[in-house]
């Protein structure tokens, strides 16, 4: 599902939870415009209850509200509201449902402890709505214990994806490290076959041609003329062989680390976020300065995963004009007020500083990364 798609669906999942709420008040505003007596009170009195409880209901579905205002402040006035909707309008049947939706997002934001205190709560509204109605102590009993149950089938189902959506970011940090722990093999694995093989190369075969042209250099000075001369040119083929030899040996031992193809399979297929790699060509660190990007970038990932609630992170790996390698990293996630440095985060300068180079993290506007690594 792209970003646009889920977007849309948000919106039209808060339009449709708005037009829900509007449809519950609905019998009382249409009674009103009959000139029926549906209120105990004022219908003004009733209305503010119920405008009341809808802004501040609207305002606990925003995070900034959350941070500006506090979760317990705006719970305060859901409860408020929710009991003056429910209470100054005991016969209509439709507003405690609106109690059910109070206790549902309070088990998406706030503690369990709060969670089940306002189920009490709304619980103990409809018994009191009820009684006001003037039902019978057994439909007072029997409401109540409804709309007690729908409340608990709603924590319950938030609960559960709550529990699942933790068990699916395990999941994800430990796929990300057990992918990380296998590029990191795999690429140790490499370094040292290339090793096994350049030392082979030289040994055998760079002795063999060094003896080949030191044959070759007796036979040109104890053969006559006609032969020296094909000697010659048998010595100056072993000697480019040589070379070529010398100069394989070479380019298998600087050979780079392929550190875009273990980054790409170090965080393919990652359900949130969506993580974005790229590598320039130029980089072709060795393999410390690989690994110690790899483990970063790691630390990054899982960092975005558990913190971040972001729905994109790019990671950007290249060289500037110094020679030096650059990491930068961003999301599109909430970022944070005062960074504090876990012990991922300051993993990530260690290692940077420990080769000589230097990290810079910014919470603001998102989370980003900027870090540089000398390449000698």
């Amino acid at each position: 599902m792209t970003e646009s798609t889920e977007s849309r669906m948000e919106l039209i999942g808060l339009a449709s939870l708005a037009l829900v709420c509007l449809l519950v008040g609905s019998p009382v505003l249409l009674g009103e415009i009959r000139g029926e007596d549906v209120t105990t009170g004022p219908f003004w009195v009733w209305l503010l209850a119920y405008l009341g409880w809808l802004g501040s209901f609207l305002l606990v579905l925003s995070e900034k509200m959350q941070k500006a205002v506090g979760v317990p402040a705006l719970f305060v006035l859901v409860t408020i509201g929710g009991a003056g909707t429910v209470l100054l309008a005991p016969a209509a049947g439709w507003t405690p449902i609106l109690l059910v939706f109070s206790t549902a997002i309070a088990a998406h934001v706030a503690s369990r402890r709060t969670t089940m205190t306002l189920l009490v709560v709304n619980t103990g509204i409809v018994a009191l709505a009820g009684a006001f109605a003037g039902g019978s102590p057994g439909s007072v009993v029997v409401g109540a214990l409804i709309y007690g149950l729908l409340q608990s089938t709603a924590v319950w189902a938030v609960f559960s994806q709550l529990r699942t959506e933790k068990i699916s970011e395990r999941l994800a940090v430990a796929n990300t490290e057990l992918r990380t722990a296998t590029a990191l093999l795999a690429e140790s694995s490499r370094s040292a076959e290339r090793l096994r093989i350049a030392r082979e190369l030289h040994d055998l075969l760079g002795h063999q041609l060094t003896a080949l042209v030191l044959e070759l250099e007796v036979a040109s000075r104890t053969e006559g003329q006609r032969a020296s001369d094909h000697v010659s040119r048998a010595r100056g083929l072993a000697k480019d062989l040589l070379g070529d030899v010398r100069v394989a040996v070479g380019e298998l031992r600087a050979k780079p680390a392929r550190l875009r193809e273990a980054l790409v399979e170090m965080t393919a297929d990652l359900p949130h976020p969506r993580v974005k790699v790229t590598v320039e060509d130029t980089v072709e660190p060795d393999e410390t300065r690989a690994a110690t990007l790899i483990r970063c970038v790691q630390e990054l990932v899982t960092n975005a995963i558990k913190h971040s609630e972001a729905e994109n992170l790019w990671i950007h790996i290249g060289q500037n004009e110094d020679g030096e390698i650059t990491l930068s990293a961003h999301d599109d996630g909430k970022g944070a007020e005062l960074l504090r440095l876990g012990n991922g985060l300051t993993g990530v300068r260690e290692r940077v500083e420990q080769l000589g180079g230097a990290v810079n993290f910014r919470p603001h506007a998102g989370f980003r990364v900027e870090a540089k690594v000398p390449t000698a």
